[in-house]
């Protein structure tokens, strides 16, 4: 797909950025990621830093036009999607968005790019953002994409009736607190949350957006590809499915929950591609041996986040390339704060206290990746900062229980979904070192599917969250109060203070401050015990050309194409 954007308006802070990078006191990497969500086109981005930095640009060879054709079969979940704004995982999505763009994309190098959006800018204190869109862009009906289309999936993701983690991004940026009038079964007001002022979303014209905000944002571009924020047609209302108006290079013909979905190029696609004739995901279930079977055999093409156990026999196979990527993907042992024992802070701390993370990591992931640290913020953030919490100390644990009224320790069960087998494995590595405590959990393994129907509700679960460029992001949807994706029902005042602070500060070392309070916060009161941050391997045939892995596992099917078509 060909991205466009005006190199000839810049923010007023890209000068300094620049400054910082000829100083070296920000690397390649911080630069090429914050001038780019200002509104830099990726080309020029990449191009200052080359002269910089003294290195060569290393022009790639335009390739011969692919040939077109072909059928590309995927091993994935296959859930219902009907409900793309209420998406809770990266596989449901990667359906989806084979039909239906997003306004921005960020790339496996975890650089942010125009898609529906041509360019954005923003002001100067990140309050005020102008997202301009493309005008050569049809939906599959012969619409024009225009803004009152945008504008409504915006004003859909932020309805709290709907239920979208989208909600939870933009919460500290243009959301304000209302009180419902109606109060809980313990006597608090019921809140939600309205537009702090009704002209927080602006059209301009037919193809510009305004969004005033009260707070800076500087992530604004990489959350308008958080992946429940597909662009659908306002005549669908909402849904999807066979049928459904999308913008992207295919549509769907046929959906099969728990078994098969099938989308068709689309000859009308504004964009380059597809070469593909068609892009099908079927559903192999939860067993790893099957899933492997499947891909020797070549009765599929690649496999979407196969287990860790068939990592070396992927490897092994002739005719697969085996895409690895280092990431902050994850999973949590959550605690619902709402719900004895986990309602006391001194217990919450005892579980994370009593884990052994790098001892997790070669138990269930061989040692791929890195150990997990509690407060949800990985290595791989530009902004993470490394704090003095101490693991392994079971008897720092039993102490803090005994404090908390539990001198003979607690009770609960855990639950897990069993696909993939790193999960219950970590799981029950976690029960054998919580048990040394006095934590003793009963861990239960549900289906996949039985877990998802759960997952928000059940006091102690073990839930995966995905890779996200920065950290400010995931906290911002899984902790801030009151939001879809807060499982935990974790609600701590300085914590929102704080990350809507550090969501709005640029000079990444600054944030690193403010984020030392909330990873501090977290260690002490948060809700989590992490056991490790995954290393990701992507199996595809080696037939498939234009193939990038990203860290979050996302698909852009009309990318790709086979070498023999």
């Amino acid at each position: 797909m060909a991205y466009r954007n005006d190199p000839d308006r810049h923010h007023p802070a890209i000068p300094g950025m620049v400054e910082a990078l000829e100083q070296r006191r920000i690397d390649r990497r911080e630069f090429l990621r914050t001038v780019t969500l200002l509104g830099m086109s990726a080309p020029l981005a990449y191009s200052i830093a080359g002269k910089v930095l003294g290195e060569p640009l290393v022009g790639s060879a335009k390739a011969a036009t692919p040939k077109k054709g072909g059928t590309l079969k995927i091993g994935a979940r296959v859930p219902a999607v009907d409900n793309p704004a209420t998406f809770s995982w990266v596989y449901d999505s990667n359906i989806v968005r084979q039909a239906n763009d997003y306004l921005t994309r960020t790339g496996g190098d975890n650089i942010t790019r125009p898609c529906l959006c041509e360019k954005w800018e923003a002001s100067e204190d990140l309050k005020t953002w102008t997202l301009s869109l493309r005008k050569d862009v049809k939906w599959s009906n012969g619409d024009p994409l225009v803004a009152d289309h945008v504008i409504w999936n915006i004003q859909r993701w932020l309805d709290p009736a709907v239920g979208s983690s989208v909600l939870g991004l933009f919460k500290g940026f243009m959301l304000k607190d209302k009180d419902t009038g109606e109060k809980d079964d313990k006597g608090n007001p019921k809140m939600t949350t309205e537009l702090w002022d009704a002209n927080a979303i602006e059209k301009k014209d037919d193809h510009t957006i305004i969004l005033h905000g009260t707070a800076g944002m500087l992530a604004m571009p990489e959350n308008l590809f958080h992946y429940p924020a597909l662009i659908l047609h306002p005549k669908d209302e909402g849904k999807w499915g066979v049928g459904a108006i999308g913008t992207g290079a295919f549509e769907p013909v046929e959906i099969e929950v728990g078994k098969k979905a099938v989308l068709k190029a689309r000859s009308s696609y504004w964009g380059e591609g597809p070469w593909l004739e068609q892009v099908e995901f079927h559903d192999l279930g939860d067993d790893p041996a099957t899933k492997f079977a499947a891909l020797a055999s070549k009765q599929v093409d690649g496999l979407y986040d196969p287990d860790i156990k068939i990592f070396e026999q992927c490897k092994k196979l002739p005719h697969i390339d085996v895409h690895e990527v280092t990431t902050a993907q994850t999973a949590v042992a959550r605690m619902h704060v709402d719900k004895a024992p986990f309602d006391n802070p001194k217990v919450r701390k005892a579980v994370r206290m009593a884990i052994n993370p790098e001892a997790l990591l070669k138990i269930a992931h061989r040692g791929l990746g890195a150990p997990g640290e509690s407060h949800h913020v990985s290595v791989v953030h530009p902004e993470y900062v490394k704090t003095a919490f101490k693991y392994n100390d079971p008897e720092g644990a039993k102490k803090l229980l005994a404090e908390a009224g539990h001198p003979d320790g607690i009770e609960v069960t855990l639950q897990c979904k069993k696909d993939p087998d790193w999960e219950p494995t970590a799981c029950q590595a976690m029960v054998q070192q919580w048990a040394k405590a006095g934590i003793k959990v009963k861990l239960e393994v549900l289906p996949s599917a039985n877990y998802w129907d759960v997952w928000t509700t059940v006091p102690f679960g073990f839930t995966t969250w995905t890779h996200r460029p920065l950290g400010i992001m995931v906290l911002g949807l899984a902790y801030r109060t009151g939001v879809a994706w807060n499982e935990s029902a974790y609600s701590n005042p300085k914590f929102d203070e704080l990350i809507t602070k550090a969501e709005g500060i640029l000079d990444v070392e600054k944030r690193k401050v403010v984020m030392k309070e909330i990873e501090e916060l977290m260690d002490e009161d948060g809700p989590i015990a992490l056991p490790l941050w995954r290393a990701i391997f992507q199996p595809f045939d080696k037939r498939l050309k234009g193939f990038v892995p990203h860290p979050t596992e996302y698909y852009f099917a009309e990318e790709w194409y086979f070498e023999n078509a």
